[in-house]
């Protein structure tokens, strides 16, 4: 594709802004309402972003080709309340775009959410979403694309829709077809690509972090299971069954008593060893899924989650989220880095991040990956009509 124009809706810190340019595109608006992401918009590509789209005219934003938006996924992500067009702030946010798209009609459509906007409201918010987008004159893909950065080598494991359109009005019922024939397994990534093996000491895990986790590797290497296919849940060593949990719980709760009574010797003077009724409650709660591809924690990905401190194999790393459960390197006893998290989202080495450092993670969390749109992008692009 030749130079065009493109405008970036719910822009972050510009993970559309950094694909469209590599392709040959100028950002003529960008719309963004958080502070510190406009103020890392702004010092990285030197446009103000400041602009909150529920306010602005359709017909005052300038011409353009391409219009890319990772439109807010709180509505229908896992993680929220999942309220999708019933959320009357972020789920409307879509119809923003619609508006935009009956107002100035650019060639083509790039936008990204969750995976779970697909299966959400048992298929009805994508129905929806592609009614609308039919209605506005744009010819889709059959069916949304699901594409993570694993599939394009960066060890990441972050499955997000992608939704391609191209402005067709007279051919909308005839999808587009794109499709990606040699796209990676997670296992054919290797995290190890990423790595810095130089990092400030703020990345360290402390001192608490470190007894903890040692505990729970000495506890891994003592039971009498390799593969745990149950949450471990201290609390519930000793604690029964009960009418008032769901199902689900009292079967993890079985399998904890099991595992108890079978490992009790080993498993009381641990408790007492560790001083395990001093730890954070959460902190008391362990998930591994890593089989029996490593042998112990301090080989795999860490993270402390609400639900418990999980431990992966080490191929890919989990999803970077905005609620920041940055990633711990087992082997390295630290945090992932700021500059690796932008490697994972396929930023580039010169991108300056926010300087609060909480605020960075969340910005890459929130981000879309560079590489995953590129490469949807560059299909796209290739449509002949």
């Amino acid at each position: 594709m030749r130079k065009f124009k493109y405008i970036d809706l719910f822009a972050g810190i510009g993970g559309f802004h950094q694909a469209m340019s590599q392709l040959g595109g100028e950002c003529v608006f960008a719309s963004e309402i958080d502070p510190w992401a406009i103020e890392t918009y702004k010092i990285n590509y030197g446009i103000d972003s400041n602009h909150d789209i529920t306010k602005v005219n359709e017909h005052d934003i300038p011409d353009h080709d391409v219009l890319c938006a990772g439109f807010p996924c709180q509505a229908f992500s896992k993680a929220g309340k999942q309220l999708g067009f019933k959320d009357e702030t972020k789920g409307t946010l879509f119809f923003d775009i619609e508006r935009i798209l009956l107002a100035k009609k650019p060639k083509y459509i790039i936008l990204e959410n969750v995976r779970n906007l697909v299966s959400h409201d048992n298929g009805n918010t994508w129905k929806t979403i592609k009614e609308h987008l039919i209605s506005a004159g744009y010819r889709l893909t059959g069916k949304p694309l699901i594409l993570s950065p694993h599939h394009f080598g960066v060890p990441q494991l972050r499955e997000r829709v992608v939704i391609l359109g191209v402005y067709d009005p007279n051919n909308v019922n005839l999808p587009i077809d794109i499709s990606f024939t040699d796209l990676k397994h997670k296992n054919d990534n290797n995290i190890e690509h990423i790595m810095d093996e130089w990092f400030e000491p703020q990345y360290i895990i402390s001192n608490y972090e470190n007894k903890v986790l040692s505990a729970w590797d000495e506890f891994y290497q003592q039971i009498d299971i390799n593969i745990v296919g149950f949450p471990i849940w201290i609390d519930y060593f000793t604690q029964g069954e009960s009418d008032e949990y769901p199902k689900w719980k009292n079967e993890f709760i079985r399998k904890n008593n099991e595992l108890y009574i079978r490992n009790k010797n080993f498993i009381d003077q641990w408790l007492i060893k560790h001083e395990v009724n001093n730890w954070v409650p959460t902190h008391k709660k362990f998930e591994w899924q890593s089989g029996e591809k490593i042998k112990s924690l301090w080989e795999g990905i860490i993270q402390f989650r609400p639900s418990g401190i999980r431990v992966k194999t080490p191929n890919t790393f989990p999803a970077l989220v905005a609620m920041v459960h940055v990633p711990i390197i087992g082997r390295m006893k630290r945090r992932l880095t700021i500059k690796e998290a932008a490697k994972l989202q396929s930023f580039p080495d010169d991108f300056i991040p926010c300087s609060n450092l909480q605020q960075a993670y969340k910005q890459f969390g929130n981000a879309v990956n560079v590489k995953v749109i590129l490469n949807g992008a560059k299909k796209l692009f290739e449509i002949k009509l």
